[in-house]
């Protein structure tokens, strides 16, 4: 969900990668609530964070502890930022529950990105002076 806000909120503004620990393949309902808030997912990839994506990377923003904790050692140039969140696949109750735990994820998902980028912005602008 964090790689569809970052695409739609940063246009070509930033180049985005997202990968995760494990590859899981995508999770429905979060295609579904993602597309309600008209972001398509559906053609994101769920990979396993790789050395080449970590030699690449500037900032590297984790959301769940799980990541915090078992992410690889970085670069020294590379930025990192950990914005927890409970991962929504982990919630047990009724589809409608589910949903709803996938949908408040979502909207904290975007509130987290929004500041991301808001930050890297006001970043740009300073290194540009």
């Amino acid at each position: 969900m964090a790689e569809g806000w970052a695409k739609k909120l940063a246009g070509n503004e930033f180049e985005i990668r997202s990968a995760g620990i494990e590859a899981r393949g995508q999770n429905l309902l979060a295609r579904q609530v993602m597309a309600e808030a008209g972001v398509d997912i559906s053609a994101q990839e769920s990979i396993r964070v790789n050395g080449e994506m970590l030699e690449w990377a500037d900032l590297l923003v984790t959301l769940c502890d799980n990541a915090e904790e078992q992410c690889p050692v970085l670069n020294p140039h590379t930025a990192r930022l950990h914005l927890p969140l409970t991962d929504p696949a982990k919630y047990r109750g009724s589809e409608a529950e589910k949903l709803a735990a996938f949908r408040e994820t979502r909207d904290k998902i975007r509130q987290r990105v929004v500041y991301v980028l808001s930050e890297l912005r006001a970043k740009a602008v300073v290194n540009s002076r």
